[in-house]
C-alpha cells in the first residue's frame, strides 16, 4: 500500500524528469504511473469536450484546485474523487492496465 514516505512526494516528483509530466517515465513507481494515466485520460476528456476546470468542478462537486493538482501530478487523488469525476463525465479514467508497469 502506498503511504508514509512514499506519498510524501507528489506523483510527478517520482518521475525521472518531472518536467515531462504527464509523459514522464514512472516505471519504478507503479502507483504514480496510475495517477499519470488518470491525469492523461482526464486531460483528454476535457480537451475533447472543451470543458473547463470550473465547469467540471461545478458539475462534479470536486474542488477546481483538486482537479488542477491531479492534472499536474501534484496530488494523490482518492477513490472518491476519481469516482465523482468518472460519474460526472460518464467516462472511465482509471486505466484498464493499472497493474501493469508502464
Amino acid at each position: 500500500m502506498v503511504g508514509g514516505r512514499a506519498r510524501s512526494a507528489a506523483p510527478r516528483d517520482l518521475a525521472e524528469d518531472p518536467q515531462a509530466w504527464p509523459h514522464a517515465n514512472l516505471g519504478r513507481h507503479p502507483a504514480a504511473a496510475v495517477v499519470q494515466q488518470i491525469a492523461a485520460a482526464l486531460a483528454g476528456v476535457l480537451a475533447e469536450r472543451r470543458l473547463s476546470l470550473r465547469g467540471l468542478a461545478a458539475a462534479s462537486g470536486v474542488n477546481r484546485q483538486s482537479i488542477s493538482d491531479l492534472l499536474a501530478g501534484r496530488s494523490w487523488p482518492d477513490v472518491a474523487t476519481i469516482a465523482l469525476l468518472e460519474t460526472t463525465l460518464a467516462a472511465r479514467l482509471w486505466p484498464d492496465n493499472a497493474s501493469e508497469p508502464r
